[in-house]
């Protein structure tokens, strides 16, 4: 399977760690910096209806955001074609995910299709915050001839709209935006997709929750802890690596390792640690900023890595679910 580009969208609307100070959180810059490592998170909700509401009703939010998931999925795809030298009519196939779907139905994936004019099946494939990586391991074990040329594979999380910012612990971690990706099995391109992870632990089902009509919940300490032991170990991709994109959804210093597994990591394997922005969740590893999660850290390094590079791709999330991805880059494109 062949990566041939990828795409990103994060709405304007900046959620500052001061935003959270005036909102009367009784936190402060250093405090979250210290234990989440977060200092800018993008939303789809305007700011005074934040400071109005503090999104005590996520009924209200559906209707106050200026983005809807498809919108956002639509700008990151259309940056991931651009890349790609393609058309919406060279798609075949579309498959999305997310944390925080609009609609029950149609699919996410249809709603983008829709807005793209694509004329192709559209089908969603997701298991929250590692939705990305689950994608790249179904479609990466199905027949390619069952498969067209090209797919776009997008992943919306826009689940500030599901946040209480009534609650400290919650409202520092989450941010928004979309992300977007194009494959091919059979057309080569810029990256290799070479190994796949999946794994899952369905007992912790009830760790990460965002119920119908209600506020994002979790345990953060269990999820934390279990999070540090299934993504911090290392594996036979891990040692080939050049780059590594990693993410979790628990955030907060573990007193047993002194770890704080934050929402995205881009950096080379042997060190340096790069910092930017916010945190989303099944965009987690196309197209988030440099020490978020979510989908943009690759897509905003699109042209960092050279020839012969390979990427680990490492996510924990709710379900408990956990999976992971190998991309090397080829000289193709």
């Amino acid at each position: 399977m062949y990566l041939h580009a990828l795409g990103h969208f994060h709405p304007p609307n900046l959620l500052t760690n001061a935003f959270f100070e005036e909102l009367g959180l009784e936190t402060s810059d250093a405090w979250i910096v210290d234990r989440v490592g977060i200092r800018t998170r993008h939303t789809v909700l305007p700011l005074d209806y934040l400071r109005e509401t503090r999104n005590r009703d996520v009924r209200a939010a559906q209707e106050a955001a200026l983005f809807s998931n498809a919108e956002t999925g639509r700008r990151a795809a259309l940056m991931a074609l651009e890349r790609a030298g393609l058309k919406p009519s060279d798609i075949g196939l579309v498959v999305a995910g997310g944390c925080s779907p609009d609609e029950c139905i149609p699919a996410e994936s249809n709603r983008v299709a829709q807005l793209l004019n694509i004329q192709a099946p559209a089908v969603d494939l997701q298991s929250a915050c590692s939705s990305f990586c689950m994608q790249l391991h179904f479609l990466a074990g199905m027949r390619p001839e069952r498969l067209p040329d090209y797919v776009l594979v997008v992943n919306m999380d826009n689940s500030t709209r599901v946040v209480d910012y009534t609650d400290r612990s919650s409202a520092v971690l989450w941010g928004d935006g979309a992300s977007a990706a194009i494959l091919s099995p059979r057309v080569p391109g810029r990256w290799q997709l070479t190994e796949t992870l999946l794994a899952g632990d369905p007992s912790g089902a009830d760790k990460v929750r965002v119920p119908r009509m209600g506020h994002f919940t979790q345990n953060g300490g269990e999820v934390q802890k279990f999070a540090i032991r299934r993504a911090g170990r290392r594996s036979r991709p891990c040692e080939r690596a050049s780059w590594s994109v990693t993410r979790t959804r628990a955030r907060g210093p573990s007193p047993s390792s002194g770890t704080r597994p934050t929402c995205a990591c881009w950096r080379p394997c042997s060190g340096g640690v790069w910092c930017r922005t916010r945190g989303t969740s099944s965009m987690c590893t196309p197209g988030e900023h440099r020490r978020r999660r979510r989908a943009g850290v690759l897509s905003e390094h699109w042209d960092d890595p050279a020839v012969g590079d390979a990427v680990v791709l490492s996510v924990v999330g709710s379900g408990l679910t956990w999976a992971g991805a190998l991309l090397e880059r080829t000289p193709a494109r």
